[in-house]
């Protein structure tokens, strides 16, 4: 099959390589493309609110309310606990502005999928999706939808064995919910975003302002605690901003996408970084450095602190309603790497199929969720999340190396350009390389199993190729 159609936007619309220009082009009022406007046979129906809401609710999951304490464990006092937060968002935000480039200049489903195949080849692309589908997004899916019923099995009193149900229970109800449609699937969406934003927004306030507490020295060293520098410390923290490239796997469906798609990973990306370094402050501010390496649920304790039983039960809520949303993303994001997989001939014809009213890959959207359930049910899917995160960070580092393949091959006929190029891009890559390798030395069989889930996908993609004739090339 032939390469994907796109045609640049005009070269007026070209964004020039500074911070304040930057922003006027992210405000701009130009469009670049109907909103009723089709590719690969989806509807333009996701608008700027929608797109920015899935790109905040595709990071935000379970981890901040509660594995704070492995950052916390790993760095010597509150300020460079905070310092890792920032830096790592900061570093997250390079990757979303070269995806907000990479979805300008491919507006369509499919996202990391589809710049993979297109610069490096199907092998390339076929392996980030069978490392999608077997690990990285259900594999996180499974995990979080368990956070879910374990949060909410403890405040009904319900047994630890009712989790596994209420998880398989919750992603059937995220599934359905998308069957009959990406526009009731984004307006269920925007509510868990809001709601999940709601419940950071009074940890904060709590934490900060009415646990009564003076947060004096809460930026001091901490003596018990060693710090292992970035690279030790970043993987957990990364794991906590990954998530950032879903919004592109969607890029079909978004209005105007030139345009929405910068505007939104922009601003999703500073309210993420603006969320969790207000609550890591207020974990500070309550429990202190060693307090918080002490603790396994920090957004509880702080709760507690301020209205006892009632605030704990308060942000279960909170994580509750959080994980779901994140549950209800990454179902929908990767049903579509796996319907372009479909059409591009890298997997069976039916799941390429769209359902004829409402536009939606329903089959791909129930292969990714029964595997989920799959994964929720067998228990395996704790050891698969560490997998997940190394592969996860690794496909994000190759799909941001893709950059360079289109801007040698396309030049500066994009829409929407990464400031500080090939700087920027070059530091992510460099940056999530270094992570990487001291993964590999820190963690080698956690690491090496991730690499050779990713490496077993080049004997099956050869039988594919071999047994069904129409792959891209």
């Amino acid at each position: 099959m032939p390469a994907l159609p796109f045609s640049a936007g005009p070269r007026k619309g070209l964004l020039p390589a500074s911070p304040v220009a930057m922003l006027a082009a992210l405000s701009g009022s130009e469009a670049f493309m109907s909103e009723t406007s089709t590719s690969g046979g989806y509807v333009r129906r996701l608008r700027p609110w929608d797109a920015a809401m899935i790109v905040v609710g595709g990071i935000i999951g379970g981890g901040i309310f509660l594995n704070p304490y492995v950052v916390a464990m790993r760095t010597s006092s509150g300020l460079s606990l905070l310092l890792m937060w920032i830096g790592a968002g900061l570093l997250t935000l390079i990757g979303a502005l070269c995806y907000a480039e990479l979805g300008a200049r491919r507006p369509h489903a499919g996202g990391s999928y589809v710049y993979l195949r297109e610069a490096f080849g199907p092998l390339a692309g076929f392996l980030f999706g069978w490392s999608m589908l077997l690990v990285i997004y259900s594999g996180s899916t499974a995990a979080v939808a368990t956070i879910f019923a374990s949060y909410a099995a403890s405040l009904f009193g319900l047994p630890a064995s009712a989790a596994t149900p209420l998880a398989i229970g919750a992603l059937v109800f995220v599934a359905l919910i998308n069957l009959f449609g990406l526009r009731l699937g984004a307006q269920v969406q925007n509510l868990f975003t809001l709601l999940k934003l709601l419940a950071v927004a009074v940890l904060v306030v709590c934490g900060l302002f009415l646990a009564g507490v003076s947060g004096h020295g809460m930026l001091a060293t901490d003596p018990q605690t060693a710090d292992v520098g970035f690279m030790g410390a970043a993987l957990p923290v990364l794991f906590a901003y990954s998530g950032f490239t879903y919004l592109n796997n969607l890029a079909g469906e978004v209005s105007e996408p030139q345009r929405t798609l910068p505007r939104a990973l922009f601003i999703g990306m500073l309210l993420v970084i603006a969320a969790y370094a207000l609550v890591n402050l207020a974990y500070l501010a309550v429990l202190g450095h060693a307090g918080l390496a002490a603790s396994r649920a920090p957004a509880a304790d702080v709760m507690q602190r301020v209205f006892g039983t009632a605030g704990a039960k308060l942000i279960a809520v909170g994580v509750a309603i959080s994980a779901l949303g994140f549950c209800n993303i990454t179902l929908v994001a990767g049903a579509r790497v796996l319907q372009v997989m479909g059409e591009d001939g890298l997997f069976f014809r039916s799941v390429a199929r769209l359902h004829p009213k409402h536009r939606t890959p329903n089959v791909a959207l129930l292969l990714l969720s029964g595997w989920a359930i799959v994964l929720v049910w067998s228990g395996s899917y704790g050891q698969l999340l560490d997998y997940a995160t190394f592969g996860d960070w690794l496909a994000c580092a190759f799909g941001v190396g893709t950059l360079f393949w289109y801007r040698r091959r396309e030049g500066d006929q994009a829409s929407f350009r990464v400031p500080g190029y090939p700087l920027l891009p070059l530091i992510f890559i460099a940056t999530i390389g270094l992570v990487m390798v001291q993964s590999l030395r820190t963690s080698p069989l956690n690491t090496g199993i991730g690499l050779l889930i990713m490496a077993a996908g080049i004997p099956v993609y050869l039988v594919w190729r071999r047994l069904f004739s129409r792959v891209t090339s």
